[in-house]
């Protein structure tokens, strides 16, 4: 009978902990998270989310501690107890703020948009806040940390050996980070043909999202010293060039007032279009059988051009067939010598 009434309080606290973990969780954080919900700011929202998943976690510690005071134990016993339910608070409030560190980050990064929001940047973070957390618990234990930290330092040579692609990869992506050249959500070509959209900077690839969907992997080292065109910077809106020929036989002036006209309603009507944009030409060759001008109109960003090269085409081909304007096939004119004889198996050619 005495055995069980000695039991009973080391369970009432176990259990006890965790219950008001439970009401604390159900009640308190899901009041919390509705009052967050309607504020602005979106870093509250992250400390709650950060918190609750440790909440009854936490009071489950409290109410073991207080189980194990209440139980007769050896002061051996004891003291290796509260060393292990030390580590697990420390690990638990490690991982909350890790998660609440890299939250912020990502945060400030899409706010402030002068830090791109990568998972390397997370990954670091959170690195560095367990590498931390664990100094702190191997101090708690009463572990010197000096001998461990001067054989890291000794053997950080043999790692880096050892480990020479990974780390290349990390650290260019750090610096491909810092230099803001490449950013996620810029659309980018690779000096070997590859183009689309920057997803992602990892601790080891970039990721970039190709126009059919399809994803391409670039190590980070490989990015770093391949030659990149970014078509996001310094500013998404660029020039979309057209080449256009028209005949001999045209009017140039007549040529050059109709193709501006047509750029411009394409410019005003096409979305993707710059509106405010006034269209220009240039000619600049007298080629076989046309002469060649481009023409230079301009885009929001780098896939709005497909669009408006396909409306600005259609709609100047429809105008210059009501103008008179054409545009040529290609020809070749073919002078032959009148009376001079065919020699025998001489093919005579077209006129």
């Amino acid at each position: 009978m005495s055995i069980t009434k000695e039991w009973v309080l080391p369970v009432a606290f176990l259990l006890g902990g965790f219950l008001l973990g439970i009401i604390v969780q159900k009640f308190v954080i899901s009041g919390i998270r509705k009052a967050v919900a309607r504020t602005k700011w979106r870093g509250d929202e992250i400390l709650v989310s950060a918190f609750a998943g440790a909440i009854i976690l936490w009071f489950t510690l409290a109410g073991s501690y207080g189980a194990v005071l209440n139980v007769p134990m050896s002061a051996t016993v004891l003291g290796i107890i509260e060393k292990v339910l030390l580590v697990l608070v420390v690990l638990s409030a490690t991982a909350v703020f890790a998660k609440v560190a890299a939250g912020l980050v990502s945060l400030y990064a899409q706010a402030a948009k002068d830090l791109p929001s990568t998972s390397i940047l997370t990954v670091i973070i959170r690195v560095l806040i367990y590498a931390v957390g664990l100094l702190i618990i191997l101090q708690s234990l009463g572990i010197s940390i000096t001998p461990m930290l001067t054989a890291l330092g000794i053997g950080g040579l043999a790692v880096a050996l050892a480990l020479q692609d990974t780390l290349a990869n990390l650290f260019s992506g750090i610096f491909v980070i810092i230099s803001k050249q490449v950013r996620p959500g810029d659309y980018v070509e690779l000096d070997s043909g590859q183009k689309g959209y920057v997803t992602d900077v990892t601790w080891r690839n970039t990721t970039i999202r190709a126009l059919p969907n399809n994803m391409v992997i670039v190590p980070n080292s490989k990015l770093a010293s391949t030659i990149v065109t970014n078509y996001y910077q310094p500013e998404r809106e660029m020039a979309a060039l057209v080449q256009v020929g028209v005949s001999y036989d045209s009017d140039l002036r007549k040529v050059e007032r109709i193709t501006i006209e047509v750029g411009k309603e394409v410019m005003r009507e096409v979305k993707g279009g710059v509106p405010e944009f006034e269209p220009f030409i240039r000619y600049h060759t007298f080629s076989d059988f046309s002469i060649d001008f481009t023409v230079i109109l301009r885009v929001k960003e780098y896939v709005d051009q497909y669009l408006i090269k396909h409306e600005f085409v259609e709609r100047l081909h429809e105008r210059y067939n009501k103008e008179g304007i054409v545009i040529p096939f290609p020809i070749r004119t073919v002078f032959m010598e009148e009376g001079k004889k065919q020699r025998p198996g001489q093919a005579i050619g077209p006129t």
